[in-house]
């Protein structure tokens, strides 16, 4: 399904996908997350779809964004590959602009955290007295965007409906949800991931904030899975004026979700009972569009290719996977 939106003169459509109901071949079962839509190939393969769903404080807002699937598998795609050489991970093939095929691994039910800069929910929580998040010590006297010494790690369980949870390194052990020695690896993974998104997004301009990690198993090997480096999974703060903005106190500019969050905040909007989702504009769901690119092009170097402009977004992706699917076997 998808909601198209005429602009002032009716001579431009904006469509996005906010809902898939494909059938492949050999597919057992389908996923349907927040943002994306996982289909199960034969519990081998999985057939993730980046919809143009966008979810805040846990829940999806109720239209999509256009383009916002097709940058944020782009860009996912992009890291998955330039960090091959780090650890192994699931992606096999991109065979449309908003769809990602790889490996069925078995995900562990915890996502990696990875913070470099006080921000966001952990200067929230900093704010209100907190000096321990998932077991890690914070000093006293932090500022809001004010640099950790080295970036800090701090994972949450995933959680299937409302809010993920945090948890420590130990606790992850002891509850057996990741074993001590796969903690291992994956933390040195983790750290190692972070350092390359960083160098990366230092020769674009960009400082990499915070950003997740998942990782899975299959046939007992270990994997990175799901998407990574995302404005969905990270923060992106530019370098321009970062120390200068830092100094004053002043809000930096950033290439993220919060702005999201941020706009939900002003207008009420927490997920807390009681409240009610605001309207979400055709100029506001353009505006957020507009973000999603300007980060695709920033972090990439690359123009942004608008694939999904023309014609039916669910035919078309229907047609790339299953042409792509005969084609393996």
């Amino acid at each position: 399904m998808w909601e198209a939106w005429w602009g002032t003169r009716g001579l431009t459509t904006m469509k996005a996908l906010t809902k898939t109901d494909f059938h492949f071949d050999g597919q057992k079962s389908v996923y349907h997350g927040k943002v994306r839509d996982v289909y199960n190939i034969n519990d081998d393969l999985i057939v993730m779809v980046a919809t143009d769903r966008i979810s805040a404080f846990d829940v999806v807002l109720p239209v999509g964004i256009p383009y916002k699937g097709q940058v944020l598998n782009q860009i996912a795609a992009k890291f998955l590959d330039s960090t091959s050489d780090i650890c192994p991970n699931w992606k096999l093939a991109t065979p449309d602009p908003m769809v990602t095929v790889g490996l069925k691994c078995e995900g562990f039910r915890v996502e990696r955290i990875t913070r470099s800069i006080l921000t966001g929910s952990a200067w929230r929580a900093y704010k209100d007295g907190c000096r321990e998040i998932c077991g890690v010590k914070l000093p006293d006297g932090m500022r809001e965007n004010q640099r950790f010494p080295e970036p800090i790690i701090t994972p949450t369980t995933k959680a299937d409906e409302g809010h993920d949870m945090n948890i420590s390194r130990e606790e992850i052990i002891k509850q057996g949800i990741v074993s001590a020695e796969d903690y291992a690896v994956i933390e040195d993974w983790t750290r190692k991931l972070f350092a390359r998104g960083q160098e990366i997004a230092a020769k674009r301009g960009l400082i990499l904030v915070d950003t997740k990690y998942e990782f899975g198993k299959r046939d007992g090997k270990l994997y990175l899975i799901d998407e990574m480096h995302t404005p969905d999974s990270s923060r992106y703060f530019y370098a321009d004026g970062y120390e200068e903005k830092f100094e004053k106190g002043e809000p930096q500019r950033q290439l993220s979700k919060e702005f999201v969050r941020q706009w939900l905040i002003d207008h009420g909007f927490m997920n807390q009972p009681g409240q009610k989702m605001p309207e979400i504009t055709e100029e506001y769901a353009k505006s957020v569009s507009d973000r999603y690119i300007e980060l695709y092009e920033h972090i990439t170097g690359e123009k942004f290719d608008k694939a999904a402009e023309e014609g039916d977004i669910a035919a078309r992706i229907e047609k790339n996977v299953k042409e792509y699917l005969a084609n393996r076997k």
